[in-house]
């Protein structure tokens, strides 16, 4: 799992897994799901810290689950 912050530009991608992107959904105007063959790939959200998902709070929580 490999999470950046892109401060400049206000985006945040969580990549999952490196597999290749077979289908990409958005959730609302700011967030886009990428899924490969195998499930949920990567998430990107932008406006990330303007919306409240950036800082991660919770990042703790959150990696033992991802792993």
């Amino acid at each position: 799992m490999r999470i950046k912050y892109d401060e400049t530009d206000d985006i945040l991608h969580i990549e999952f897994t490196r597999e290749p992107i077979v289908k990409g959904v958005s959730h609302g105007w700011n967030i886009n799901v990428g899924y490969s063959q195998k499930g949920i790939a990567e998430i990107t959200i932008l406006d990330a810290k303007a919306a409240g998902y950036w800082p991660l709070e919770n990042i703790n929580d959150l990696l033992p689950r991802a792993a």
